[in-house]
């Protein structure tokens, strides 16, 4: 197999310009310039190795190799493009990289494939700029609703449907049917965390992506005079959200791996030196891979909620605004990138996620297998962000595999 190294670091390097940030990082938001210019460099590029391009009509950009028996039988790999803000560039463009070299350098050793090849370059799924995440894989399987979109703004009080029209394109046709002929959606990734480079491992594949249940809670008690309230008398808000965050923080240590749980941004009021907090806003996200788990977790956590706030006279409203459950990857890609793995006698483990990715969009929806590649330090989104160019190459290769025997075998995943 092809060794990648110097056309990583090449592609890379013109890609990673657009959008950096010259104290270092990347940002590169839904239809900002930065992500125009892009999208344009990467279909110009595809366009360059002999790929077939278009956009659909919210900006996914495709990079298709025409199959020679079964075209209409679709092998699509690929990610985001799409970054947070002064992030790094490996999540999501490295997908995109990976999937093109794979693509790229089948097509000129082999020739056209069985089934037909793509490349995608999604348009958004960071939520960076507007309140919506998986903007791009979204559309593409019909979960993508109009109404989400049509009033949010980013923080400049740009409408998301002018940055979009903007920027050249709209929402889809009415009625527009869906593909339906993706046969399988395989994605690489960066792990975005240390459990590969801990474990000395070269590829992760990825066997589920975890379920995710996200909080917004606000505590009401009573603003007073921070020296003439006794501690006695105090509705203290901050006070109440310390219990609940080391009662809850306990007990999910004690639940153990693979529960996760985050307090991740806490916001009292009026937040000055000499008022007791009246009011304090916060945020709880929990992850597990069994959804049951997940579900039981949560609820003996609000329950905890309430009943602490009633012990100290505070009122507490609890909003659950995100609700996904675990997502599994499919069992017979997966057991085939494993064969792929124990043939090429690679350094793998078998995984989960514990982000997000388009993924878990696809996969209830078509068949889908995801694989990680280490990250230096378990650093991502930051400008630190790292992937060794070593393990970027293995990476490529598995993936570049993975693609030939989905496209060139009449097996496919069985063989």
């Amino acid at each position: 197999m092809k060794d990648f190294q110097q056309e990583i670091r090449d592609i890379s390097g013109w890609l990673s310009k657009i959008g950096a940030d010259p104290s270092g990082g990347m940002t590169r938001l839904l239809y900002t310039p930065e992500w125009i210019e892009a999208q344009h460099a990467l279909k110009n590029a595809f366009e360059a190795a002999g790929l077939n391009t278009h956009f659909d009509a919210v900006g996914n950009l495709f990079g298709r190799l025409e199959g020679s028996k079964y075209p209409d039988q679709v092998i699509l790999s690929g990610s985001h493009i799409d970054t947070v803000v002064n992030g790094g560039n490996l999540d999501g463009q490295f997908g995109i990289e990976a999937a093109f070299m794979a693509i790229k350098h089948l097509k000129d050793t082999y020739g056209p494939p069985l089934r037909s090849l793509e490349v995608i370059a999604l348009a958004e799924e960071e939520g960076s700029r507007f309140p919506y995440v998986f903007w791009g894989s979204k559309n593409i399987v019909g979960l993508a609703r109009r109404e989400d979109v049509q009033h949010i703004t980013d923080a400049k009080g740009v409408g998301f449907v002018n940055a979009m029209r903007d920027a050249g394109f709209d929402f889809p046709p009415p009625h527009q049917p869906l593909r339906s002929d993706i046969a399988a959606f395989v994605e690489i990734h960066i792990e975005q965390g240390k459990v590969l480079e801990t474990e000395g491992k070269t590829i992760g594949v990825v066997t589920s992506i975890v379920g995710q249940r996200r909080y917004d809670v606000r505590l009401q008690g009573e603003a007073n005079h921070a020296g003439t309230t006794p501690m006695s008398y105090r509705r203290d808000t901050v006070h109440a959200f310390s219990r609940i965050c080391c009662e809850s923080i306990a007990k999910a240590r004690a639940e153990g791996d693979p529960l996760v749980l985050t307090f991740g941004k806490v916001e009292p009021k009026p937040n000055t030196v000499n008022v007791v907090p009246g009011f304090t806003h916060f945020t709880l996200d929990c992850r597990h891979t069994d959804q049951a788990a997940l579900l039981r977790f949560t609820q003996e956590i609000e329950q905890d909620i309430q009943r602490i706030c009633a012990e100290m006279g505070i009122e507490a409203e609890i909003d659950l605004w995100m609700d996904e459950a675990p997502i599994p990857m499919n069992e017979q890609l997966v057991a085939c990138v494993s064969r792929l793995c124990e043939t090429q006698r690679l350094n793998y483990r078998m995984m989960h996620s514990g982000a997000g990715h388009d993924s878990q969009i696809f996969a209830p929806r078509v068949p889908t297998v995801m694989m990680f590649v280490p990250s230096i330090a378990g650093i991502s989104h930051n400008p630190a962000e790292k992937t060794a160019v070593a393990d970027l190459n293995e990476g490529v290769k598995i993936l570049a595999q993975t693609l030939y025997q989905l496209a060139y075998t009449e097996q496919g995943a069985e063989a």
